[in-house]
């Protein structure tokens, strides 16, 4: 098979990962940075060229989007979409997981645990907005951010108002949503391939701060999830409309709570922690998925 992976980095570790697990079982894989990618949108016969040529005989694509190049980046997915490649996460998809208001309301609509939540708008909502997530302490998320970033813990009041008036300000648009303080600082990445959690490993934040992120000096272990917790994160995955994804449950008293379906996990931490060669998990499903036209919009909203 030939297959592309959308990064704009190859040197990184899960580009690198991919791309040895592709050429270990066989296939011509290519590296294709997303942002030097042109389209020509052809009535018929719609084109993605890259370094002054046509990109064809593609069997699937690989998309590693970046949050910063969303809006770039599922555009080159969804030419290649319309060409009939085979597309490990559709572009839909990848746009829904970027939007943490749009995949909250469409998992919350399919019944799956999640922190109370709040989104506003006005400031003289403030004041109810937090009563309806039950008071500080509260966590207030950009809608837009990654990795931790954009991510902030209010313990007062007085401070949540303060970070709700600063967004504000900066025409931000957040979320408010109820600080689970029984998960102790620590979540738990899913790893979803297909319908299957391939691999699983608990994260923990770093004394004196409340994101788990590895980004942020988070330490991983492998964890044994529960059937709950499993199947979860299945259905999170499925619902978003992903067929790769990293799903992040926390454990509270209510059972577990999604916290965010990423469509380009990190295969790093989650390798090293686990000791399974997701990497590969990821190129055999493509082997048994990928078919020309193949490719189609999943679920709705």
């Amino acid at each position: 098979m030939r297959i592309a992976i959308l990064s704009r980095n190859k040197n990184l570790y899960s580009t690198r990962r991919l791309k040895e697990a592709g050429k270990a079982r066989g296939h011509d894989m290519l590296v294709i940075n997303p942002l030097r990618c042109y389209m020509n949108i052809a009535s018929y016969k719609p084109t993605v060229h890259f370094n002054g040529e046509a990109i064809d005989n593609l069997d699937a694509v690989i998309p590693r989007i970046g949050a910063s190049i969303t809006f770039y980046g599922t555009a080159v997915v969804r030419q290649f979409e319309m060409m009939g490649v085979f597309s490990l996460n559709e572009s839909v998809a990848i746009s829904r997981s970027r939007d943490k208001l749009r995949s909250m309301q469409l998992l919350s609509r399919r019944g799956i645990g999640l922190p109370v939540t709040g989104f506003a708008s006005s400031p003289d909502d403030t004041d109810d907005l937090l009563n309806l997530v039950g008071g500080a302490p509260v966590v207030v998320k950009l809608l837009q951010g990654t990795q931790g970033k954009g991510v902030v813990l209010a313990e007062t009041r007085k401070a949540a108002e303060s970070v709700i008036d600063a967004f504000r300000g900066l025409s931000a648009h957040f979320l408010v949503q109820e600080f689970v303080k029984e998960a102790g600082g620590a979540d738990i990445r899913c790893f979803v391939i297909g319908d299957k959690v391939v691999a699983a490993m608990r994260r923990q934040a770093p004394e004196g701060e409340f994101r788990s992120n590895l980004h942020r000096g988070g330490a991983a272990e492998v964890v044994k999830i529960t059937p709950e917790e499993r199947a979860t994160a299945v259905r999170a995955a499925r619902i978003v409309g992903l067929n790769v994804s990293g799903v992040d449950i926390l454990r509270s008293k209510n059972g577990p709570v999604v916290i965010e379906v990423n469509s380009s996990p990190g295969l790093e931490g989650i390798e090293q922690a686990s000791g399974k060669d997701v990497a590969g998990l990821i190129i055999q499903y493509i082997e048994k998925n990928a078919q020309a036209g193949r490719t189609r919009t999943k679920g709705r909203g």
